[in-house]
């Protein structure tokens, strides 16, 4: 079959030309007439070296065999290009807020609030902001209520992968899918969707939450990546804790400026160099150091913990966490550190904690005078009214006070008073007998007062001992009873 009007090659993916014919329908002998080889634009190859390529047969080129063969290789190529982004996303699996951050262009900027959507799992928007307006075309007034394949032609999350996110809300994880959308007008465009499936006390799904972008535009995203670097590179500088990282060798490769200008140092003379090459801590100190760090990335577990370290003449106190680094493959590559010293505050809670020592050893002082007050009631004569409970303490309290008093005043007489006393035990029986004993060895008589019927039944029941002890039934009778020495005291018998 001859050509018929003009020359008619095949398209790059096996279509016809503009004339309709296939280039595979070309004769073999206007090719040969023609002069000899050709290129696939159909002129002949230049010097007369014969232009051969698969599919060429005696000469010539066989133009279907060839466009089969391109899109063959390009359907192979686009395979092999969306194998390769899946075992990226199995790869990176969950990541953080801030890797989400990091690494999800805003289509606002970075300083902007993302397009933020929030589903239930009937696929009703119950989250709709501007920004989200601004990448599909619809306000949240509209939004608000409908499906959300209404709105975006499609339902970015399966059901199965709702299902399989299921963490700790406090890990604050994320997970990314791609989906092609159509905004309000028609357009189609290619938006990434990092969400978080936000579940009741239950465990039940509440609703899909998720930052939108539209990913397309390479230069955005690597301006927009670079915003986001220096946001969370001033956010770090301005932290008033430490925050280093090193390599799998313990080498530094990142620190904050808090650090360097904690030690005086730039932060350039820090890299590449490990904790005794730096030579910032004592010797003991980086062995402690590095050894924490070796514990944790060995265990690949990050370690919370309080430490002491000893600085020469000074101790410094520190609360670490230390936690391992992973690359996006989810290898570990290194620890990083973020430290905060306690040293000014641990140092204060001492000297407060010295202080209550004292005012508790000054309350208790005071309470014992005020638990065991020895009045003076004339020469020679003593009176101690007793409140509320008698404890082992407080009974030993009341002997020394009054065997110290009767010593430094010469007492001959001491009056015990128990009106306030609530109960009268065992306890109390033994600790009156006592110090009645013990005042007699000095010198001096007791005379107990306040002997309520019920505190005399108790006496009596507990078989206690009042030889030598003169008893009265009110203070006011005790206190004229030691002021009249020459009358025959009642002693118990």
């Amino acid at each position: 079959m001859g050509r018929d009007g003009g020359e008619r090659v095949c398209g790059p993916f096996g279509g016809a030309d503009a004339g309709g014919v296939s280039g595979g329908d070309l004769d073999s002998e206007a090719g040969s007439a023609a002069g000899g080889p050709y290129k696939l634009d159909g002129r002949p190859a230049p010097g007369g070296v014969p232009a051969r390529i698969d599919g060429e047969i005696d000469g010539e080129i066989d133009y279907k065999a060839e466009c089969w063969a391109l899109r063959a290789r390009i359907e192979q190529l686009e395979n092999e290009l969306a194998s390769r982004r899946d075992e990226l996303g199995r790869e990176r699996g969950l990541v953080s807020a801030a890797a989400a951050y990091l690494d999800a262009p805003f289509a606002l900027g970075a300083t902007q609030v993302p397009a933020l959507i929030h589903w239930r799992q009937d696929g009703t928007v119950t989250r709709w902001n501007d920004a989200a307006g601004y990448l599909f075309g619809w306000s949240e007034g509209e939004a608000m209520g409908r499906r959300i394949e209404e709105l975006v032609a499609a339902d970015p999350v399966s059901p199965e992968e709702v299902e399989a996110f299921n963490h700790d809300p406090g890990e604050s994880l994320f997970a990314t899918t791609t989906s092609a959308s159509r905004t309000r007008e028609g357009n189609e465009i290619t938006c990434r969707w990092t969400y978080a499936v936000l579940r009741d006390e239950r465990g039940d799904v509440r609703e899909i939450a998720a930052i939108v972008d539209e990913g397309d535009d390479p230069r955005q995203r690597e301006r927009l990546l670079h915003e986001r670097y220096q946001m969370l590179v001033q956010l770090v500088d301005n932290s008033p804790n430490v925050m280093f990282i090193k390599d799998a060798e313990g080498r530094y490769v990142f620190l904050n400026r808090h650090y360097a200008r904690a030690l005086g140092r730039h932060a350039i003379e820090f890299l590449g160099k490990d904790e005794h090459e730096f030579g910032a801590t004592p010797p003991g100190v980086a062995d402690r150091i590095v050894a924490k760090e070796r514990e944790v990335f060995e265990s690949g577990q990050a370690m919370r913990y309080q430490e002491v370290l000893d600085y020469g003449s000074e101790k410094f106190y520190f609360f670490t966490a230390k936690f391992p680094v992973r690359n996006e493959r989810g290898e570990l590559v290194g620890v990083g550190g973020v430290v905060r010293e306690d040293t000014d505050l641990r140092r204060a809670e001492a000297e407060r904690a010295a202080l209550q020592e004292q005012i508790i050893a000054a309350q208790q002082d005071a309470l014992r005078e005020l638990s065991t007050p020895l009045i003076p009631l004339a020469d020679g004569v003593l009176a101690m009214p007793l409140v509320g409970t008698v404890d082992g303490a407080r009974a030993g309290q009341i002997m020394e006070t009054l065997l110290t008093g009767i010593g430094s005043q010469r007492a001959h007489t001491a009056i015990l008073d128990i009106t306030g006393v609530r109960a009268v035990d065992t306890l109390i029986a033994d600790a009156l007998t006592r110090t009645a004993r013990a005042a007699q060895m000095l010198g001096a008589r007791v005379v107990l007062t306040g002997i309520r019927p019920e505190v005399a039944r108790a006496l009596i029941e507990l078989g206690a001992d009042l030889t030598g002890i003169v008893t009265m039934g009110t203070l006011q009778s005790g206190i004229a009873y030691a002021l009249r020495p020459t009358e025959r005291p009642r002693v118990a018998r």
